[in-house]
């Protein structure tokens, strides 16, 4: 009886004292600028719509000029309900309008200008594009953003100080009256030949005219949630506009000698313009290469913004809307078929933060961007291997970055454990971040081995998901 009572103790003791350590394993330090809240929120959007239309849809050119009479705005099939209902079966999550392009033309009854909706024959004057547009998209669960364009071709006030007051006069009106706003657009079209009033003369502007910094101040008054898109500090251009972020991509970025995080954005349209035109309705993009856009912003852990330009009718063309539901249902069928963490035997790893299985390996699968595998500071070279219960047939995978601690990861392999027992290399890659997705082989395995060859700091992984091939 003794020696049972003793046999108790001591195991008791040896349990307490293993969970007394495990609790006193601390977590890493966040490495460099981590994202804010608002980015958090907006990583977390990813893919969504951008929606070109103004005048300028109606004169069949990309940009206008800015002398178009108001009464050329005619949309007469205009239905925003069918373009949030497109938008929503393609598995966008929000829509960006450009509620002013250069041209100048508001699509809502601004106050502050003649050169507005109010001033069509359209609706008897009582159209308003950004609030019909707020509400369908609020009414098929899409976030509402809105671009208003710097450049204005057709204000006489353009080159002066009155301007900049008009401008952020237009901000407020957008940002008080439509809800809840998760980005603002601005452009980097800055100046040039344009109508001006009618003196149809060019203009140039001087470095510091816009003085962005307190255009930022009045949309972090009026809207704090929302992501100020291109001159401000929260989201950047990626660099081109053909759908695809380069390699690798860092979200920290320098931002007037500053490190901050200001992550990518991919802009590109599914047609060549940005706008509508009927001599492109042959040359919407192709499934596969809408596919290949997808992986290559939103798989190299930018956020994509596809844009959708509607007709002169004010509807989505045909050819377009049914692109676009065939890309929301392929993208569907791409990532439906999850390997579950009952599909993996055993996790393991080079090395686990203090040996606690609070930041064990296991943590990759357990659905908590949250947790994450994380090592030792010391260590900057780490594995961590999924043992399957069975063989599976790759397809492809999803690595991500607990970003909230930062961005760390600079480059990495995926090997494969074959049919002879052998390790093959299946994927290869640099930066890692909010995620990366990659197809894999067509192959057999029995494990998988996640490898970080080189880490700015200790190397972490809030997931690791492998997708089975889509069934037929």
């Amino acid at each position: 009886m003794k020696h049972s009572l003793l046999s108790f103790v001591l195991a008791f003791a040896i349990t307490a004292v293993a969970l007394a350590s495990c609790s006193e394993v601390t977590p890493p330090e966040p490495y460099g600028p981590v994202p804010t809240a608002r980015q958090l929120a907006w990583h977390e959007t990813e893919y969504y719509a951008f929606v070109h239309f103004t005048t300028t849809t109606f004169r069949d050119v990309e940009w206008g000029y800015g002398d178009a009479d108001p009464d050329e705005f005619q949309p007469a099939k205009y239905n925003p309900a069918q373009w949030v209902e497109v938008m929503k079966a393609a598995g966008m999550k929000g829509v960006i309008l450009t509620a002013k392009h250069h041209d100048g033309f508001c699509l809502w009854p601004s106050k502050l200008t003649d050169y507005s909706v109010a001033h069509s024959s359209w609706k008897d004057g009582k159209g308003d594009v950004v609030g019909d547009l707020a509400k369908e998209a609020q009414r098929v669960g899409l976030k509402f953003g809105v671009y208003l364009s710097p450049w204005d071709r057709h204000d006489l006030r353009y080159g002066t100080p009155d301007y900049i007051d008009y401008y952020r006069g237009q901000l407020r009106e957008l940002l008080t009256q439509y809800g809840p706003i998760f980005e603002v657009w601005e452009d980097g079209a800055n100046g040039g030949d344009g109508y001006y009033g009618g003196l149809c003369e060019k203009r140039q502007i001087q470095p510091g005219y816009y003085d962005w910094g307190n255009t930022s101040a009045l949309i972090r008054e009026l809207q704090p949630d929302c992501i100020i898109w291109g001159n401000g500090p929260d989201a950047r251009w990626c660099g081109n506009e053909s759908g695809w972020m380069k390699e690798p991509n860092w979200a920290v970025a320098d931002v007037e000698g500053e490190a901050m995080w200001h992550p990518a954005e991919v802009d590109v349209s599914i047609r060549p313009g940005w706008f509508y035109h009927a001599s492109e309705d042959d040359k919407v993009k192709s499934l596969d290469h809408l596919m290949k856009i997808y992986y290559e912003s939103v798989g190299r852990g930018a956020n994509l913004i596809l844009n959708i330009p509607p007709n002169k009718e004010g509807l989505i063309h045909p050819v377009d809307s049914a692109r676009l539901v065939e890309f929301g249902q392929a993208l569907e069928r791409e990532f439906s078929q999850p390997l579950s963490k009952s599909g993996v035997k055993k996790f393991e790893a080079s090395n686990e933060r203090g040996g606690s299985r609070k930041f064990g390996a296991r943590r990759v699968m357990d659905g908590d961007k949250a947790t994450y595998w994380a090592t030792d500071d010391s260590i900057q070279q780490a594995s961590m291997t999924m043992i399957l219960k069975k063989p599976e047939r790759l397809y492809a995978m999803r690595l991500r970055e607990p970003i909230q601690l930062g961005q760390r990861i600079e480059s990495f392999s995926v090997e494969a454990l074959n049919g002879s027992d052998e390790w093959q290399t299946v994927a290869e890659g640099t930066t890692i971040g909010p995620q990366h997705l990659m197809r894999l082989p067509d192959m057999e395995a029995s494990a998988l081995r996640v490898t970080v060859q080189s880490s700015k700091a200790c190397p972490l992984l809030s997931e690791v998901q492998l997708f089975l091939p889509p069934k037929e």
